[in-house]
C-alpha cells in the first residue's frame, strides 16, 4: 500500500499492493468503522431502555393527577379524607374514603399476622435448619406459590376458606374479610421468606461459628446473632409484603363483596379501595362524570400509601443495613 514499507535485511522496500491487501485493509476500515457506530450507538439504546420506567412513571402520575384535580373540582378534599360514608354510584352520594380505607387496612392486617411469622419462620427453617437437598425442593414450591394468579387465589378464598370460617364462625356472611385476608397472607408468604432468607443468608459464617464457640445452640444462634445481623432485610421484607397485600385486587375483589362498611369486624362484608376501582371499571361509568373521577382520586390514595410504604422500606434496609 502507499506509505507502507517493508524492512528486509539492510534494505527497506515498499509493500505491493495486491488483490488480497487491499482487500484487508478495506475490511479493516470497515470493521474499524462499525465498532465506532456501535459505540456511539450502543449509550442511546441503554440509555433509552433505562428511561422507560421512569417514562412509565410520569405517565403514571400525570394520569392520576390530572383526573384527581378535576374530581376535586367537584368534591371537597376535606370530604374525601374525613367522610365516613362512601356511595359515589346512588344518591344520596357521599365520597367518604374512610370506608374503603378501613377495609384496606383489615384485609392488610390480617395479611401480616398470617404471613409475617409464617414466613419468617419458614425462612429461618431454610436458612439455619434445612439441609441443602430439602431447600432445594421447597424454594422451587415458594416461587410456584408465588406464581399463582391472584384470581385462582380468589376463588380458593371463597370455595375452600370461607366454608372453614363460616363452620367454626356461624354468624359470618359469605363475603367476609377474614377468608380473603387470610388468603391474601397465604400469597405473600413466599414474599417474605425468599427476601428474608437471602437476608439471613448474607450474614457470615464466621458469626454463627463464634456463637457455637461460645456454646450457643443453632437456635440461640439464629435468634439472637442471625436475626439481628439480618434485621435490616427483615423489616424490608416485612414493608414490602404489606405493600403488596394494600395493593391486592382480584382477592379481596372475590371474596371480600363490595359493601363499604366502616368496620374493623373480620366476619363482615366489606371493600377495599382496589376492589371499588374494579366495580366502578366494568365499562358502565361515562367518561368525565364524577363516578369516573373517583377512580382516579381513591388510585391517587392508593399510590400514596404504596409509595410511602416502599419509601420506609428502602430507608430501613439502608438504616440498619450491616457491613461485614
Amino acid at each position: 500500500m502507499n506509505g507502507e514499507w517493508l524492512q528486509t535485511g539492510g534494505a527497506v522496500e515498499p509493500l505491493k499492493q495486491t488483490p488480497e491487501t487491499v482487500r484487508a485493509a478495506g475490511a479493516y476500515s470497515f470493521k474499524n468503522e462499525r465498532k465506532s457506530v456501535m459505540n456511539r450507538l450502543m449509550p442511546v439504546l441503554l440509555m433509552l431502555c433505562a428511561s422507560v420506567s421512569i417514562i412509565t412513571t410520569v405517565g403514571i402520575v400525570y394520569t392520576l393527577v390530572s383526573e384527581t384535580v378535576l374530581f376535586f373540582r367537584e368534591v371537597p378534599i376535606v370530604e374525601f379524607l374525613t367522610g365516613t360514608r362512601w356511595s359515589p354510584l346512588f344518591e344520596p352520594r357521599a365520597f367518604g374514603i374512610l370506608p374503603l380505607l378501613a377495609g384496606t387496612l383489615l384485609i392488610t392486617i390480617i395479611a401480616c399476622v398470617v404471613a409475617m411469622p409464617i414466613g419468617l419462620a419458614s425462612a429461618v427453617y431454610l436458612s439455619e435448619y434445612a439441609p441443602r437437598r430439602v431447600r432445594n425442593i421447597i424454594k422451587p414450591i415458594l416461587e410456584v406459590l408465588a406464581g399463582v394468579p391472584t384470581i385462582v387465589y380468589g376463588y380458593f378464598a371463597l370455595s375452600f376458606m370461607t366454608p372453614i370460617v363460616r363452620a367454626i364462625f356461624p354468624e359470618t356472611g359469605i363475603f367476609n374479610a377474614l377468608s380473603a385476608g387470610i388468603v391474601v397472607g397465604i400469597m405473600i408468604i413466599p414474599m417474605v421468606t425468599s427476601l428474608s432468607e437471602d437476608a439471613m443468608n448474607a450474614v457470615p459464617k464466621s458469626l454463627r461459628d463464634g456463637a457455637y464457640a461460645l456454646g450457643a445452640t443453632k437456635f440461640e444462634s439464629a435468634l439472637k446473632i442471625v436475626l439481628p445481623a439480618a434485621l435490616s432485610g427483615i423489616v424490608a421484607s416485612f414493608v414490602l409484603a404489606f405493600s403488596r397485600a394494600v395493593g391486592e385486587t382480584m382477592i379481596v375483589t372475590v371474596a371480600a363483596g363490595a359493601t363499604p362498611n366502616l368496620t374493623f369486624n373480620p366476619l363482615e362484608s366489606i371493600q377495599t379501595m382496589t376492589a371499588y376501582i374494579v366495580q366502578v371499571s366494568l365499562g358502565d361509568t361515562q367518561r368525565g362524570s364524577i363516578e369516573y373521577g373517583s377512580i382516579f382520586a381513591v388510585g391517587m390514595a392508593l399510590f400514596i400509601i404504596t409509595f410511602l410504604l416502599n419509601s420506609i422500606a428502602q430507608y430501613v434496609a439502608r438504616k440498619f443495613r450491616e457491613e461485614y
